[in-house]
């Protein structure tokens, strides 16, 4: 027996604004899963991940595993070497993507897009947040000058090279002051750690 069409089209809607959405999302507006799982059996839909759903048409952004993520964890913030590249400070691009979250924060189940957490105070987890919109998807991303600083005091995970580098890229793009870089510096206690690089790459200038 078929569902009511209106289900699909409500589902395609929702879709549509958003991008992408949860399972929990097309419940409340009134699509139910056993709609979803004929859709996607149908091909109208593309099951991203567990309870994730995109149309099979949708633009793809660059960043598209940040969006994916950000609907999974919509409380983490995407964070040192996932950073550096969407604010174009690097041309790596990790396996997995770093997420910052709380200290007492559900930790995400492992999935198709995998995850590097990393643990982070409420006062460090809010502080140079951005907010940035990926096919639809609000995604928290730490400024410029906070993930150079967060770069710097996680030096030992990511490579003192990798922070050295996003430091360079970020004074050369006059994306961060010196002193905006500082002063988080100052936050994550790590002032001391940036600041002979700091001096050596703004000598000239």
């Amino acid at each position: 027996m078929r569902e009511p069409a209106s289900q699909r089209q409500i589902a395609r809607a929702v879709l549509t604004a958003r991008g992408m959405a949860r399972l929990a999302e097309l419940r409340e507006a009134g699509v139910t899963a056993a709609t979803m799982s004929r859709m996607e059996r149908d091909g109208e839909v593309l099951r991203l991940t567990r309870g994730l759903y995109q149309l099979p048409d949708a633009p793809l952004d660059a960043h598209h595993s940040l969006a994916e993520v950000a609907k999974r964890v919509p409380k983490g913030v995407v964070c040192l070497v996932s950073a550096l590249p969407f604010h174009g400070l690097t041309d790596q691009l990790p396996s997995q993507i770093w997420l910052a979250i709380g200290q007492k924060d559900w930790s995400p189940n492992p999935d198709s897009t995998p995850i590097r957490v990393v643990r982070f105070t409420e006062s460090l987890l809010s502080a140079g947040v951005e907010t940035h919109l990926v096919e639809g998807v609000s995604v928290k991303v730490f400024g410029v000058a906070k993930t150079i600083a967060d770069c710097f005091r996680y030096r030992n995970k990511i490579g003192l090279s990798v922070a050295i580098e996003g430091l360079q890229e970020a004074l050369r793009q006059r994306k961060a002051t010196p002193d905006a870089i500082a002063r988080h510096a100052g936050r994550g206690a790590v002032a001391t750690v940036i600041w002979p690089y700091l001096v050596a790459l703004t000598a000239d200038s």
